[in-house]
């Protein structure tokens, strides 16, 4: 087990100080919020403009000993909300730099437990989520996130009147069971819009703890 978690929520936008206030109740340091825009679950819904939400994605890095205390107290604080109010989930963090220190941890014998689920994180440009996310459900993913990024200039990079031409890029996130990664990330792989050397990125990492906020059903 790492000594540190990522916790990444997904909720309605505006209602982010919620979680961040019942966290750092519960021991937490504090966490940082991001815009980010919901998709639909459904290539039909997206086609009508059906389903696209304005979304408050927080991290919060968290010591492990403290972790599910503070899982508890974020799904608590959202009892009252709808159901599917929004997504929970934690992610193993090996290094961290606080002041200057970087703490790493190494895993013992090389290798980790496999997760049940894996969050899929594609960086591509702008304009193109909405493709990857659509290539992603015939997969069998659900929906997904996205957020607005930039990329960072290079010294090769293309300039315009002596200028780093740095594009807008879109960071798409979506959870997965295990045993569609796979299918997924072929889906994606296979997007014309991402043929060319540069045009984006995937990884995975492992999700722990994933939960539904909102009222649970009987």
């Amino acid at each position: 087990m790492s000594m540190f978690s990522l916790l990444v929520s997904i909720v309605p936008h505006d209602r982010g100080e919620k979680l961040t206030a019942a966290a750092v109740a519960a021991g937490c340091r504090g966490g940082t919020v991001l815009m980010g825009r919901g998709l639909a679950r459904t290539n039909l819904a997206a086609v009508l403009g059906l389903g696209e939400t304005t979304k408050d994605v927080i991290y919060m890095l968290v010591d492990a000993r403290h972790k599910q205390d503070i899982i508890d107290a974020i799904v608590n604080a959202t009892l009252l909300e709808k159901a599917n109010f929004g997504q929970l989930f934690s992610v193993d963090v090996d290094a961290m730099m606080r002041t200057g220190v970087i703490t790493r941890e190494e895993s013992e014998g090389g290798m980790r437990m496999e997760k049940a689920r894996d969050l899929i994180t594609v960086v591509l440009n702008k304009g193109y989520a909405d493709d990857a996310m659509a290539a992603a459900r015939r997969a069998g993913a659900g929906g997904g996130t996205v957020i607005s990024a930039r990329g960072t200039a290079r010294e090769d990079d293309e300039k315009f009147f002596g200028v780093h031409i740095v594009p807008e890029k879109e960071m798409l996130l979506i959870v997965v069971e295990h045993d569609r990664k796979s299918a997924v990330l072929d889906a994606i792989r296979d997007l014309r819009c991402l043929r060319d050397p540069g045009s984006g990125i995937a990884f995975c990492s492992g999700v722990d703890d994933f939960t539904l906020l909102g009222k649970k059903n009987a």
